[in-house]
């Protein structure tokens, strides 16, 4: 599928690099079709969740693991049903990253982990999971 993305240009996307978030995303309802996009590297860091129904709307998205951060969280018989999700060890789990000042190169990256991604590998469907109580472990890496 060919495709605009302000990051890449136009691109040319295989079918299993498509994600269908079949409910939206929160306050990106009408955006359901997403392209799973990242910069040429061996094991790339940040991935690009770019819209394919709308080229403006794009979002960073990191695995939770790169900053030492493990959730525990269920799903309701009627999100596991909508993604397929019939096994944990089919799901990524992923966070938005955004910046405080999106026009400032320089500005703070932050996560945001009161909604994780959470991604069936093999059906390619999602969905963005709210959590009120976030109950996590944080392990803080040194760079040593």
């Amino acid at each position: 599928m060919q495709i605009e993305s302000p990051v890449f240009g136009s691109i040319d996307v295989p079918d299993d690099k498509l994600i269908s978030f079949p409910a939206g995303l929160p306050g990106f309802e009408d955006c359901k079709l997403f392209a799973l996009l990242h910069p040429d590297a061996a094991q790339p860091r940040v991935f690009y969740l770019q819209s394919v129904e709308d080229p403006g709307i794009a979002f960073s998205i990191a695995s939770p693991d790169q900053f030492g951060l493990h959730y525990e969280f269920s799903l309701s018989d009627d999100e596991l049903a909508m993604i397929g999700l019939d096994s944990a060890d089919k799901a990524a789990v992923m966070v938005i990253l955004r910046r405080d000042n999106p026009d400032d190169a320089n500005s703070p990256v932050r996560a945001v982990l009161t909604a994780p991604l959470v991604i069936n590998l093999e059906s390619r469907k999602g969905i963005q999971k709210p959590i009120a109580n976030i109950g996590c472990d944080i392990t803080l890496r040194s760079n040593d």
